[in-house]
């Protein structure tokens, strides 16, 4: 036992460098997509914004089916409108994901309605843009419930299902906010530093589970209405990315079974430079980019 030990210790290295080696090639050669005409599509905070943008995405790339799931009823209605008129299947059911026996009973009626959810989308956001000492205790309690236990209970309601069936994706919306936080949005970053904990030990858990994967995607500042105001020092530098460029992005990564998408690639720099340099150099970086005023113009989505 301590030989068989101590040749997996000297063989350990070896096994790393070749599956970095690898998956360095593999990133330079075009990678076969796999076909979504099988798939039901849930998409939380389906209405508007990414998840809009999205839940247009999966259907032009052909999902069976794309459900969509919000608190506002006329947002999700149009979008689901617009998606049924290109010839694809959508329906909605309104839901707040912060609600936890909302999410079970309406996974209940979406299983007996339309089937069995195989790609599940965590997309669902609420971002305040106050100080720490500014924000109301019910905000900032509704903040972590639907930015992070809302995953809980949607990932708690159809993964079971995707297990049995072998055959599942569970995607999560985060943002590079949660490895990178700024001022003024506390709230918001920690509700994203503990969904990517969330999917960094599920995507984990999930190794030994055949056909079952995870998709986390860290974007950028988008452009989208529940950023509005927001400000970027240099924005020639750092420009916002588009939604629908962001729901592309995403959708070609599940396809793939992509588990981590920085949006931009450069994103993967900034995690890199956190990993060794010095407090006050990254404070620098912050005081350069202007992340310390970015949200003092922030609106938000009305």
């Amino acid at each position: 036992m301590e030989l068989k030990s101590a040749f997996r210790m000297l063989f350990f290295p070896i096994q790393m460098f070749y599956h970095i080696v690898r998956a360095s090639l593999l990133s330079l050669l075009p990678s076969s997509k796999k076909d979504l005409s099988k798939e039901v599509v849930l998409i939380t905070g389906g209405g508007r914004g990414i998840g809009r943008h999205l839940a247009m995405e999966f259907a032009k790339q052909g999902a069976k089916k794309v459900i969509l799931w919000g608190r506002t009823e006329k947002c999700l209605k149009e979008t689901a409108e617009e998606i049924s008129l290109s010839g694809s299947e959508c329906c909605y059911f309104v839901c707040d994901v912060a609600n936890r026996d909302e999410v079970y009973k309406q996974a209940k009626v979406v299983r007996e309605k339309v089937g069995d959810v195989t790609i599940l989308v965590n997309n669902a956001a609420v971002v305040h843009g106050k100080s720490f000492m500014d924000s109301d205790d019910d905000a900032l309690l509704k903040t972590q419930h639907i930015n992070t236990l809302g995953q809980f209970w949607t990932t708690k309601a159809f993964l079971p299902r995707m297990l049995e069936l072998q055959h599942g994706h569970v995607v999560c919306i985060n943002s590079i906010l949660s490895q990178s936080p700024i001022p003024g949005a506390i709230d918001y970053c920690t509700s994203k530093a503990s969904s990517l904990a969330f999917m960094e030990s599920l995507t984990l858990g999930l190794l030994d589970c055949p056909g079952v994967g995870c998709t986390t995607v860290l974007p950028f500042h988008t452009n989208t209405e529940m950023f509005r105001g927001m400000r970027v020092r240099f924005p020639q530098l750092f420009p916002p990315l588009k939604p629908e460029v962001v729901a592309q992005k995403t959708v070609d990564a599940v396809r793939t079974d992509k588990v981590f998408l920085y949006l931009p690639w450069t994103m993967h720099a900034l995690v890199i430079l956190k990993s060794f340099m010095p407090q006050v150099a990254l404070e620098e970086i912050h005081r350069f980019s202007g992340s310390y005023t970015c949200m003092n113009t922030f609106k938000g989505r009305t």
